[in-house]
């Protein structure tokens, strides 16, 4: 039986929905999905048996809140029964949360489809070490998947082991669900406070939120949350902000009631909702706002600007260089006077390039991984192991900030990162920044005064229709040889002109595969299916721009991008769009 699906490091994904409809929100699957669950569940219990050399091991079962994910549990839950595994089942679960809890355990099962339409759902496989699977250990278990799923008589025998397990068994799973939950929040919450405060130290982490709680209550400080239906509806999100002082609003508990992908389109909610709580409430205190996706993974920012009374959409990327420039001076903060502190920043290719004179500012180095959530966490394991300190890393492009010793973005770490920015006053974070970058400090600045003190570019967004193209050659390799042919040609045709208009006089191509980036490279092709992205830089071999591509590992689709510095939306558009014509030309 062939699956069907997108099967990647980040996740496996298809529409589960049994309509076939990636919008339908109901909650049955098909006979066939059933087996797709029953098949996944049993190879990798085989998986993380012969990893951890255990017989009998103990593996975390979450879901978030898609209709289709309670059916896709049961299955994987009965497969895990009849193969002997013990199971901590916590229901609707955050992808933070699961994987948190799992570092008690063996390893997890995470089923989710994380920013996809309610339709889709997928699975997501993880050991103890706070992430999914890198990309080497899930195509072991792929290759695994996949053989099971072309052996008939092999999956029927499994199907009807699952149909046919032990019913007490399974029936104390789901009767100790909400233990398994509890369980789940409460390592959750230690977790993220040895993210939030860089230490595993409890007195440490005590004092830190004494001081941070302290300023809070006495300036005033409230965060509104649009659920959108999400697994975070579900976790500490509520009771963390309101403990530390944070008056805590949110709309959409129970409902996916849009769109989930955290983009610009959808977060108009949260911004809505929260113009409306300052209408109604002239000394409303609402600074901060934040919408998750489904798997609560993930979640951008909408912010207050207290110069024109309104509620401003962050960029993805302005959320990551935001989160980038908390984070690095709240390391120099804690570690400056280390002789051994060398900070670094580990990103995913297509993340703007503002993070690098964020970094040469504050004295950090930047090192870039193929997109993949997993490429990034690996390539920051790589760094420390070198001697780097990796404090913050993730995917500009989407906004998604994970701080260590995180593996996995955390809208909660995003969020503290820039509560943390703005109440540290004294001697603090901001002021640590204004210093290095040469830029006059004013102990009352507001959110907006940073944000206006960041580097300026202008950088595609990843959700627009303009990033996405549907091309018909699936070998990425040969398309990239072609588009190498077809850019070369263009650019001597077009080479004087790029000069005199955005002052582009030479480029570089570099690539990403996993987590090794390639500078100066000859042959396109040897990208593969990772990124290609093409540097330009101006007249003292300066990077002013880059375009960018890589198919999608999780959806049909061929991502681009371009980012410029400066304010220049005119040459962004240009670019992009020279980008997209040598790229349609070259898939013919």
């Amino acid at each position: 039986m062939k699956p069907n699906m997108i099967l990647s490091a980040s996740g496996w994904r298809k529409v589960f929905a049994v309509s076939g409809d990636e919008q339908d929100k109901a909650p049955e699957i098909s006979e066939q999905d059933k087996a797709i669950c029953i098949a996944a569940a049993s190879v990798f219990f085989d998986y993380i048996s012969a990893l951890t050399n255990q017989e009998v091991p103990v593996i975390a079962v979450g879901i978030d809140a898609r209709p289709t994910g309670p059916a896709m549990a049961d299955a994987m839950l009965r497969a895990l029964v009849a193969k002997g595994a013990v199971v901590q089942y916590s229901g609707v679960t955050s992808a933070p949360e699961i994987m948190a809890y799992a570092k008690k355990l063996d390893g997890f099962i995470y089923i989710s489809a994380s920013h996809n339409p309610v339709g889709h759902n997928g699975i997501k496989f993880g050991t103890n070490n706070g992430g999914v699977l890198e990309a080497k250990e899930n195509a072991k278990v792929t290759e695994k998947f996949l053989a099971l799923m072309d052996d008939d008589a092999a999956l029927s025998k499994m199907v009807q082991a699952a149909d046919g397990c032990s019913s007490m068994a399974l029936n104390e799973i789901y009767k100790t669900q909400a233990s398994s939950k509890f369980n789940a929040l409460k390592a959750y919450e230690d977790f993220i406070r040895e993210t939030i405060t860089d230490s595993s130290n409890k007195e440490h982490q005590k004092d830190f939120f004494e001081m941070l709680d302290g300023q809070i209550r006495a300036k005033g400080l409230g965060v509104i949350c649009d659920f959108n239906g999400s697994s975070r509806a579900k976790c500490i999100d509520k009771d963390f902000f309101t403990t530390h002082g944070i008056d805590f609003y949110s709309i959409n508990e129970d409902e996916i009631a849009h769109e989930i992908i955290p983009e610009a389109e959808n977060l108009v909610h949260v911004a809505e909702a929260m113009e409306d709580l300052h209408k109604r409430n002239k000394n409303c205190n609402v600074l901060l706002g934040y919408m998750p996706d489904c798997d609560g993974d993930r979640g951008n920012i909408v912010y207050w600007d207290e110069k024109t009374g309104k509620a401003v959409i962050l960029k993805a990327q302005e959320v990551f260089s935001l989160s980038v420039l908390a984070e690095l001076t709240y390391s120099i903060w804690k570690n400056g006077g280390d002789a051994s502190f060398k900070p670094a920043v580990a990103v995913n290719c297509p993340t703007s390039m503002r993070i690098n004179e964020i970094c040469r500012v504050l004295g950090a180095e930047v090192f870039r991984a193929e997109v993949g959530e997993a490429n990034v966490v690996n390539l920051a394991r790589e760094k420390r192991e070198e001697g780097y300190n990796v404090r913050i890393l993730g995917e500009g492009s989407n906004g998604g900030t994970i701080t260590y010793p995180s593996s996995v973005r955390d809208p909660l770490n995003t969020v503290f990162a820039i509560i943390k920015l703005l109440m540290m006053r004294e001697d603090g974070l901001y002021e640590i920044w204004c210093k290095k970058a040469g830029i006059e400090y004013k102990a009352d600045f507001t959110l907006s005064d940073v944000l206006e003190s960041l580097p300026v570019y202008t950088t595609t967004g990843v959700s627009e229709p303009r990033a996405i193209l549907k091309v018909k050659n699936t070998d990425h390799a040969a398309l990239k040889k072609a588009f190498q042919k077809n850019f070369e040609a263009s650019w001597e045709q077009k080479k004087a002109e790029l000069e005199k208009a955005y002052g582009i006089c030479s480029y570089e191509a570099v690539i990403t595969n996993g987590t090794k980036e390639t500078c100066g490279v000859t042959d396109y092709s040897l990208s593969g299916k990772g990124g290609l992205k093409i540097l330009f830089k101006d007249s003292e071999e300066q990077p002013v721009a880059f375009i960018w591509m890589r198919g999608s590992g999780t959806e049909p689709v061929f991502r681009i991008m371009c980012d410029v510095r400066g304010d220049n939306v005119e040459e962004e558009k240009a670019l992009l769009a020279w980008e997209t014509e040598l790229l349609e030309k070259s898939d013919n």
